[in-house]
């Protein structure tokens, strides 16, 4: 006759905890949180959170002097891995602006419009609890020419998260969709790097033109 031998109930959460994957993105995450132990990030500072594009942008501080930036974009970055993460990269920066980037990755692997658009209602939702006015922007998927066969499922996305940003307070939408255009309506060749997938340093400029306006005064001189 088998005995069978039952776990102690008090045992379970940890099973179950050791079953759960660990994000692939933790890593990248802890990197930024042992910069922030080794040197207390800023007050009141703009939040950049989002994919390649922010991670990528190594000329930020001389592109928008004077500012108080902190940067928390993370190659490949899906919106789902930032609301993942939301409580580590958002919340303990209090930020007095959050401007986001993402959703390329999200279309790229197969995320529908609506997906993306509840994403992005879920992540100002938790923002709200946390900072009820903060303004909250968010940049458009942009034009690239690696990814031009999207175009029609980009530019129904960004459409619907600008109609909802609409219909909302202390929301904002950021173009960059028409700005990285030819006059003839196709993406522009020279604002991207060799994989025609992330913008060069003049691509980036484009970025910071269209924003600025929203950022207020720098803070500091230059």
């Amino acid at each position: 006759m088998t005995t069978m031998r039952y776990l102690p109930l008090a045992m379970l959460p940890f099973l179950l905890q050791a079953q759960v994957p660990e994000n692939r993105f933790e890593k990248n995450v802890q990197l930024y949180e042992s910069a922030d132990k080794a040197a207390k990030p800023p007050k009141n500072p703009i939040l950049l959170v989002g994919d390649s594009q922010f991670f990528r942008w190594k000329t930020l501080a001389e592109d928008l002097p004077g500012y108080t930036i902190v940067n928390r974009g993370i190659d490949s970055f899906q919106f789902s891995d930032i609301l993942y993460f939301q409580d580590r990269l958002v919340k303990p920066y209090k930020p007095r602006l959050i401007i986001l980037h993402v959703g390329g990755n999200d279309l790229t692997q197969g995320k529908t419009t609506e997906q993306f658009l509840a994403d992005f209602k879920t992540f100002v939702a938790r923002v709200r609890a946390e900072q009820p006015k903060v303004p909250i922007a968010f940049t458009s998927i942009t034009p690239s020419p690696g990814r031009w066969a999207q175009a029609p499922l980009r530019i129904k996305t960004n459409q619907a998260v600008k109609d909802y940003i609409a219909t909302q307070k202390n929301l904002h939408y950021i173009d960059l969709w028409e700005a990285m255009l030819t006059k003839e309506g196709q993406p522009r060749e020279d604002i991207w790097v060799a994989d025609r997938i992330h913008p060069n340093h003049d691509g980036y400029l484009i970025r910071v033109n269209i924003m600025r306006p929203l950022l207020g005064k720098p803070e500091r001189k230059r």
